[in-house]
This record gives structure tokens, sequence and C-alpha cells, in this order.
């Protein structure tokens, strides 16, 4: 019998063709009795009916929530989400229809480290201006855009998984000192990485770069308020790589407008795609990217190779690599 399966068409260039390598569909050939195609509309959540017409799907940001799990006639075995986090996904729902929910969180790991670092160091070396200042034909004004440097600095991490223990040691030649906050990491485990474990009180009022790691969860969300805000230092810069809701943005562009804060770098906000009239865009001491700052060629492919993956694995009966469970 055939295992039928589609990628969301948010995985497609403009073009139409697939974002990762045609090699990626290699792992397809693991199991010949595989159908594989592209769903038919762009989705920002799945529907019943394409639960019910497909064993497997490959999900990028489309929702699966209870009401896409939630029929009678529901076929899907597996959902692999494309990425690391699993929150547009309610794999509570999913476990109680018996479907399988993955990520892949190997193939994020040090793309999104490195997202970290790049807004780093373009906001430390106030690249976004001086780049600004060469197109704008005010070349001489160079000496009023001083940089930041780092070897007398903090970095602080809000969460140290798997890709917070990736960024330690690539950042640990930049900066004094690495603080951490995360209830799930021992602090031996970050003193072997070269970081100290402190509270998040500590993280925000000490470091001069604060860069948000953790999922998003219930308890995470606006994590980052305005008082945590208020604990920061006014030379100090905020980055979020992980999930736009962790920060309350309404409290985070306050710090931004009063001086509170020196600037931000977001690959993530709270509503995606950022309303091009959000007071963050007219900030000149705020680098935004589209949720994508990590993505590229090899990022792309080992995601779809890991995700494509464990869809075949469930196709052939085996377990998966990589399953999500309700917390």
């Amino acid at each position: 019998m055939t295992f039928k399966i589609a990628s969301t068409r948010d995985l497609r260039r403009a073009d139409g063709t697939a974002a990762f390598s045609e090699q990626a569909f290699e792992e397809l050939a693991r199991n010949q009795d595989i159908s594989w195609e592209w769903l038919p509309d762009d989705l920002d959540e799945l529907t019943p009916d394409i639960l019910a017409q497909y064993d497997g799907l490959h999900v990028n940001t489309p929702k699966v929530s209870a009401w896409s799990v939630g029929r009678s006639d529901c076929r899907c075995k597996i959902i692999a989400r494309n990425g690391v986090g699993f929150d547009t996904v309610d794999v509570k729902a999913c476990e109680q229809r018996n479907i399988l929910v993955t990520n892949t969180p190997l193939a994020i790991q040090r793309p999104v480290a490195v997202a970290a670092l790049t807004f780093i160091f373009a906001l430390a070396g106030k690249m976004m201006k001086k780049d600004q200042l060469v197109r704008t034909g005010h070349w001489h004004d160079r000496t009023s855009f001083m940089g930041v440097g780092l070897t007398s600095r903090r970095l602080g991490l809000i969460g140290a998984g798997g890709i917070g223990q990736e960024l330690i040691p690539l950042a640990k030649p930049f900066f004094q000192e690495i603080l951490v906050t995360d209830p799930f990491v021992s602090p031996e485990t970050l003193a072997n990485l070269g970081a100290s474990k402190t509270s998040f009180d500590d993280v925000m009022t000490q470091s001069d770069f604060v860069v948000v790691l953790c999922p998003l969860t219930e308890q995470t969300f606006h994590m980052i308020d305005e008082r945590a805000f208020s604990l920061m230092k006014k030379t100090a810069y905020f980055i979020n790589v992980a999930r736009g809701p962790i920060h309350d943005e309404e409290a985070l562009v306050r710090a931004l407008e009063t001086g509170q804060i020196a600037g931000a770098g977001l690959d993530v906000t709270e509503q995606e795609p950022l309303d091009h009239r959000s007071p963050l865009t007219a900030m000149e001491q705020v680098i935004l990217t589209p949720h994508s700052l990590c993505w590229t060629d090899e990022c792309f492919e080992d995601i779809a190779r890991s995700a494509l993956r464990a869809i075949v694995d469930v196709s052939l009966g085996l377990s998966p690599a990589h399953p999500v469970k309700a917390s």
C-alpha cells in the first residue's frame, strides 16, 4: 500500500522549487512505496481534509491543531516538523490520535548559534548604521558611531539547550564571561563549556548582550516583559532567535523608545509576518530579519533530510529519531 506524504508549500522558493536541494529527496528512496507531493495550497493551519489524505506530513510554519487532527477519518501517522520548535503543533492532540510528532534539533543547532553571533557582531559593530553612512554619502561621520568591543563584556543566555551549548564555545573567545539561566541544565555542564549558571535576574542585570534561546511554553510566554527590560543596562542589547512571544513586544518597543536598552536584534516577532507599520521598523538601533537568519543551503538541506528521514522510518515501521512528547 502506498505511503502518501506531502510537504507544506512554504518550503518552496518563489519559483516553485524546493528550498532545499534535490539530494534531500534521496531519503525517500529508502521506501519505494512512498509517494510525495507538495500540498496544493498555502495554509496557516492544516485542515482535517489534509490529515485524512496523507500518511505523513513534512511541515514548516502551518499550525497543526486539535481541530486539524480531530476527525475520525484522520489518516496521518507522523507530523515531521521542519526545525526545532514545535509550539505550532498541538502535540497532546496528536498523541491522542496516535500521530507521532518529530523535530530536527541537531540540524538547527549550529545555524541558530551562528545567527545569534551574527546579530551580536552586527549590533556591536553598528554595521547597519555604517552601511547607511556609505550609501548616503556620510563617510566622514564614521567617528561618531564607534562600535562596542566584546572582550570586556558579558554575554547572557536565556536557555542553554542544544543551541545554547553550541553557542557557548563559539562565543567564549570574544567575551569576558558568559552567564546562563536555564532550570534544566546543570552548573557542571555549563562550567565545562565555559559558562556560569546564575539567576534570570542576574543575567538580565549583568549582561551586555542578552540572547533568548529557550522554547516557547506557557511558562516562557512574555518572560521578557517590562520588568525584565528594566533590569537591563542602558548600554545592553537584546537578541531573540527563538520565538517572538517569549518577549512582550510592546514592552520591548517602550524600552527602545525610552533608551532603557541600546538596541535589539530580532529574527522573531510576536506576530509574523511583522506588520511593516510596526514601530520596530523605523528604529535604527534594531536589526530585523524574517525568522530565517539561520537559513542557509547547509541548514535547509540538513533539516529536510532529518524530517524526511523520520517520515521514511515511520513508513518502514521503524521508530524515528527526535520524537516530541507533550509536556
